[in-house]
């Protein structure tokens, strides 16, 4: 019997599996992954020249070789700036990943053939086109290649500065003569760049800047050599196994050691800020020059709940103290926002001629931006209002453009404020583009990159003058893409409010399958996040796999508790305070019960939960503990043991363990994992840099203790983010789809 129960079900998956082939209405994973029939366009870099009058970005020509097109901002005027026979190294034309202009626009600088560290490509070869010779060259030649990191033009264009190796140089453009500014850099010591945790933490990957004048170079230098080292393991390049050293200090172990010198140019002697504090016990996630002779540094306590700015005249040497800003639970350095485009850019923005800078705080119950003059520590309030400011770009010397919501936390809008404190918020984004709206806005404030999203809408990019707003080029419509999609049987997405036993009122946002009937029962999926560094329940691209899951008959919900950055004011993201998996999926759990309760369409006996990352561990949190609601659960790389994740992120939310290290045990997945009575798909890779394997193992040695059954998949030598290697993706979301057929429909 059971054997012809078998057959009839893999018989029926079949008819399935043909049908979908044959009606180009319905997806597949395979159409998804593997086609590129639903391959969105995107935006190569550009880069403002001109004070932005004029930008210029990468095309490719007839050829499909590389080279960078001139465009008038005012009437996207088309003109050659650099073309790709221009750009030809030993027989072969450069692929251009990314360019810099030198300040005076003689030179481009051209990054290529790159490597990864970490997250990013940052290692790479560099070569420099001069337009006044006509001649292009390689920087740090005589190094290996693909070894140069954060290369970066003099403000006299005289010379080039770079990492190798951990340590500083400067090469002349003219001469070819290379000098060493930095030597003690071993991997220990580390110069003009950072370690693991910076970079993840703070977004902090390029670690020196010139002096205006070029006589100095600012540069961090970070001790790593305390710093405990994690070893991953490859187990399938050779026949031995070979650990992979990592240095990640784990929550509650000292981050490395960090300082910042200042080297002369020409005798290469370095001198350093003397900083007051424990350089073990504090961070330094931000440094910029302000003049010549002035530098700007931010400095941040271990438990991030103190920011100092400080002045340092080199000259004087003399340090001061401009500002200060405490939080009884933490600072914010980087917003996390659908429409931040200040990804480790923690420099504060100038204004008033230099003399002022803008700082967002949230000192007030919202986070608002202020002015401070860098003199006197005065501060203006520039947003007043009962709002949150979500990310703020440019000024035009009068205006500051902005950009937030007051009214829909789901959605994200252009507004402008007076700099001088006394005017109004006047919204600058059409009504036409309710969603999401984010921008690159050129220097001088008259135009603007306009990105734009919403849940049935892939993002648009469009040249806009502002502050009008007018139309001056659509650069991205995705037309591909949305004549594919205008062939499916789209399924519907909608939103929602939902509110908690405990009166808390989330956003929420619903996909239901194709045919929705309401007199009907469906099985429900849940998507979640739920930390301080990601929202669900946004009006974006719902994206393929929703559209699929929804396809297949689930109904789809994202919806985002207490804790994540959405935008309803200080108390709503800080009330997750020594509270991370606590006050977060007790939410999740209120509120999926009161969705169930009253949506007579949704099966509570097939209610199934998903997550990557913060929501790998939420998916954990809530099938140990709210049996009774969730029936199947796949955590996709989660923290099962918070002990185990990076001090700056886990102690920014939590304190810190010698303080209080019960909060984290309380908030781990890994303590509950006796409560599992559901379905349950642990997925991890094992190259996971960034949430270690080590917290899959420790869950499945709990669980084994606990005698409960589970499901689990490793995938060798993946990273967090599990896309390396042929297939994998696919692969991937087959498994999880299964997982939910299986067990959910």
């Amino acid at each position: 019997m059971r054997k012809r129960i078998i057959f009839i079900c893999a018989f029926v998956l079949c008819l399935s599996t043909i049908y979908a082939q044959e009606n180009t209405s319905l997806l597949t994973l395979d159409r998804i992954f593997n086609s590129g029939e639903f391959s969105a366009d995107y935006q190569r870099p550009i880069f403002w020249i001109e004070d932005g009058d004029a930008f210029v970005t990468i095309e490719s020509d007839a050829n499909g070789n590389d080279e960078l097109i001139k465009y008038e901002s005012k009437s996207y005027t088309k003109s050659s700036y650099l073309s790709a026979d221009k750009l030809k190294a030993n027989g072969t034309n450069l692929r251009i990943e990314n360019f810099t202009l030198s300040p005076d626009a003689s030179k481009v600088l051209i990054f290529t053939n790159s490597s990864r560290v970490w997250r990013s490509n940052t290692k790479g070869d560099f070569w420099v086109y001069d337009f006044e010779t006509d001649k292009l060259k390689q920087v740090g030649a005589k190094f290996p290649s693909s070894s140069l990191m954060f290369a970066k033009f003099s403000e006299d264009n005289s010379y080039v500065a770079y990492v190798q190796d951990f340590n500083i140089y400067k090469e002349n453009f003219v001469t070819g003569e290379i000098t060493q500014l930095t030597t003690d850099g071993t991997g220990d010591i580390i110069n003009g760049t950072f370690d693991w945790v910076y970079e993840e933490e703070y977004g902090m990957r390029d670690g020196f800047q010139w002096s205006p004048d070029a006589s100095t170079i600012a540069y961090w230098q970070l001790d790593a050599s305390e710093i405990g080292t994690f070893y991953m393991i490859n187990n399938t390049n050779s026949i031995y196994s070979q650990p992979i050293p990592l240095q990640y200090p784990k929550a509650g172990y000292n981050p490395s050691s960090a300082k910042i010198g200042l080297v002369d140019t020409k005798t290469a002697k370095t001198t350093w800020v003397p900083i007051p504090g424990d350089p073990v016990q504090h961070y330094l996630p931000a440094m910029q020059w302000l003049a010549d002779d002035l530098l700007l540094i931010q400095q941040m306590n271990r438990k991030q709940n103190e920011l100092i700015m400080y002045t340092y005249k080199p000259s004087t040497e003399n340090l001061q103290k401009i500002y200060t800003e405490t939080e009884d639970t933490w600072v914010d350095l980087r917003y996390p926002d659908l429409a931040s485009n200040q990804w480790g850019k923690n420099t504060q923005l100038l204004v008033d001629g230099g003399k002022s800078l803008l700082r967002m705080t949230e000192n007030d119950g919202w986070r608002h931006i202020y002015k401070i003059e860098i003199a006197t520590g005065k501060k203006t309030l520039l947003t007043p209002g009962d709002y949150d400011v979500a990310a703020y770009y440019t000024t035009d010397k009068k205006d500051l453009y902005i950009v937030a919501s007051p009214n829909n936390a789901t959605q994200r809008y252009l507004y402008s404020v007076p700099l001088n404190g006394k005017g109004k918020l006047t919204k600058i984004t059409p009504i036409a583009f309710e969603g999401v709206n984010t921008y690159n806005i050129s220097p001088n404030g008259k135009y603007a990159l306009h990105s734009f999203t919403n849940v049935s809408t892939p993002k648009t990019v469009t040249l806009v003058s502002l502050p009008k707003h007018k139309t001056v080029k659509e650069l991205v419509t995705n037309d591909k893409l949305n004549a594919a999609l205008a062939r499916l049987n789209m399924p519907k997405t909608s939103f929602f409010e939902v509110t908690t036993a405990d009166g808390i009122t989330m956003d929420a946002r619903i996909t239901k399958p194709i045919n929705f009937d309401a007199s009907k029962k469906y099985p429900v999926i849940f998507h979640v996040y739920g930390e301080p560094w990601s929202v669900v329940a946004t009006d974006t691209w719902v994206g393929m796999y929703e559209l699929y899951l929804a396809q297949l008959g689930f109904v789809v919900i994202n919806m985002d508790n207490r804790g994540t950055p959405t935008l309803k004011g200080s108390k709503w993201r800080k009330s997750i305070y020594q509270n991370v998996g606590v006050i977060n999926a007790n939410d999740q759990a209120q509120a999926t019960e009161k969705v169930l309760a009253t949506c007579d369409f949704l099966d509570a006996d097939k209610v199934s939960v998903w997550g990557w990352s913060g929501g790998g561990s939420m998916t954990q949190n809530l099938m140990f503990r709210y049996p009774e609601i969730y029936k199947t659960g796949v955590a996709v790389a989660g923290v099962a043991y918070q002990l185990f994740y990076d001090n700056i992120y886990q102690e920014r939310y939590m304190g810190l363990p010698s303080e209080d290290k019960e909060k984290f045990i309380k908030g781990s997945p890994v303590t509950y994992a006796g409560g599992l009575e559901g379905n349950l798909l642990l997925i991890h890779g094992t190259g996971d840099d960034n949430v270690h394997y080590q917290n899959m193992e420790y869950l499945v040695n709990e669980l084994i203790k606990q005698n409960k059954q589970f499901d689990m998949m490793a995938y060798p030598n993946r990273s967090h983010g599990i896309y390396e290697g042929q297939g994998t993706s696919l692969h991937l979301y087959t498994l999880i789809t299964n997982y939910f057929l299986k067990h959910s429909k």
